[in-house]
């Protein structure tokens, strides 16, 4: 499996491609929409969010709602670009009147500055900022819902919410008192911050509150969380067959995101072994098991069939409405940075799409591993092979 995305912020439309998805799995389009709608929706996000109403559209690959196994095409129209059509004009050339909203000061954090020495876009750094937009996120999060999909086939659930926003922290101890992913999910959406509990959802809004009241910006922590996942995913015969080390790529690919961890990862660096080691029983029901989840999921790279806990660290927005000092790249004046309307966090969009890209890290481990022509087929190899892993 494989996918592709392409689109800029304010163009027509955003698009991905992906190709391997087996053919047979039932997808429609409220499949995919149900997760872009999360990912519109969250405490912090800016005025978008009020323009846009994300659906998508299959172009290719899908027949009366079954994947036919040649590459999909998913589209999102951007209904914003209505107002930026004239700016965005692909067969137009440059005039007075379409590059009103030249950038010509780069924002501190963001790919402006160094996007546009890398390309030699020293006329505009809107060109950019286009496509290094967290806009594009819309289609890594749609491909995600197809990957999301395929794992439910074989009983693999993923599902991400915010740890904390600020200063503003979830408990995450009331962890243990949830029997199941779909139990977690329905308390965490049904806050606007996605917190796991009352009290946090109501610190993290007051946070996000302060800082839009100061023009400021705040970043937070995301986790997510994988259940079913079948032993041996991954390997350790190679570096870059790793796959808890495809899973921390694809989480700090992610924009904005500066770190990930997996399992109790930064809390274990002042332990010693005996304390974060997770031990291994065995019983005739389970088999091979391990009594606590320390490590997160993985040994060696390989996924140990226990639960996989990645965290990702993300910075604040950089667009402040409150701009800081830049340099104009025209003149080379003191100046401060470019304004784009902007969320004053996207922590709780970020939890989406952590979610997103853990799922298509799994999909593509499992599509690795089982046959990737028919899902049926890739089910009963599925089954048959955790049978042999219990019978170990």
């Amino acid at each position: 499996m494989r996918y592709i995305t392409a689109g800029e912020s304010h163009g027509p439309e955003e698009i991905a491609v992906i190709e391997g998805i087996p053919a047979g799995l039932h997808l429609s389009q409220a499949d995919v929409d149900a997760q872009l709608a999360r990912r519109q929706h969250g405490y912090g996000r800016g005025e978008r969010q009020k323009i846009e109403t994300d659906r998508v559209t299959f172009l290719t690959g899908v027949r009366h709602q079954s994947t036919l196994g040649s590459p999909i095409t998913l589209n999102v129209h951007n209904d914003d670009h209505n107002n930026w059509s004239k700016i965005m004009a692909p067969d137009e050339p440059a005039s007075a009147e379409n590059t009103l909203r030249k950038v010509l000061r780069p924002r501190p954090g963001h790919a402006d500055l160094v996007g546009g020495m890398k390309y030699r876009h020293q006329e505009d750094l809107r060109n950019v900022l286009e496509r290094s937009s967290a806009r594009e996120t819309t289609m890594r999060v749609a491909v995600g819902a197809v990957a999301k999909k395929l794992l439910a086939e074989i009983g693999v659930d993923v599902h991400g919410f915010v740890v904390n926003v600020g200063p503003a922290y979830s408990d995450l101890n009331t962890l243990t008192q949830y029997k199941d992913l779909e139990e977690l999910r329905q308390v965490t959406e049904g806050f606007a911050t996605r917190a796991l509990d009352a009290q946090a959802d109501q610190a993290i809004q007051q946070v996000i509150d302060q800082a839009k009241s100061d023009a400021n910006t705040v970043g937070g922590q995301v986790q997510v969380m994988a259940t079913g996942i079948p032993v041996g995913l991954g390997s350790y015969v190679s570096a870059d067959e790793k796959l808890d080390a495809k899973i921390a790529r694809a989480i700090v690919g992610i924009n904005a995101f500066k770190g990930v961890q997996f399992g109790d990862a930064f809390n274990n660096a002042d332990k010693f072994g005996d304390q974060i080691m997770d031990e291994i029983y065995w019983s005739q029901e389970r088999g091979f098991y391990r009594g606590s989840d320390n490590l997160g999921g993985f040994e060696g790279g390989m996924t140990t069939g226990e639960p996989i806990i990645v965290r990702g660290v993300v910075k604040p927005i950089p667009t402040l409405y409150r701009p800081m000092q830049s340099v104009d790249i025209d003149s080379h004046e003191n100046h401060k940075a470019s304004i784009e309307r902007s969320d004053t966090t996207a922590v709780t969009a970020a939890a989406v799409i952590a979610e997103a890209m853990v799922a298509i890290e799994l999909a593509k481990a499992v599509l690795d591993k089982f046959d990737a022509d028919n899902i049926e087929r890739m089910k009963e190899q599925v089954q048959q092979y955790r049978q042999e892993i219990k019978e170990f």
